[in-house]
């Protein structure tokens, strides 16, 4: 593990000690799972903000009946990374 300094207002250190005493555990294990918990809610609202516009560009397609290649599963990689030629 590695030592990381942090800089704390006094009212989050009142909570992080209360923690502690609820929890029976030391004070380095609830910083840490509060930091866990909260790196795993930043990637969950990354991830779901993703999601939604995967459904919204799927929304736009079906409206506009839009039709893509017919090859375009087997060869997304050449459609999303090579160059297009215009």
């Amino acid at each position: 593990m590695l030592r990381t300094y942090v800089y704390l207002p006094e009212e989050l250190e009142e909570k992080i000690d209360r923690a502690v005493a609820a929890r029976k555990t030391s004070k380095a294990k609830v910083i840490r799972d509060a930091i866990e918990r909260g790196i795993v809610e930043t990637d969950d609202i990354g991830r779901k903000a993703s999601i939604d516009v995967l459904f919204k560009l799927t929304e736009l397609g079906k409206k506009y009946r839009l039709k893509g290649p017919r090859d375009g599963s087997g060869n997304m990689d050449k459609y999303l990374w090579d160059k297009w030629e215009i």
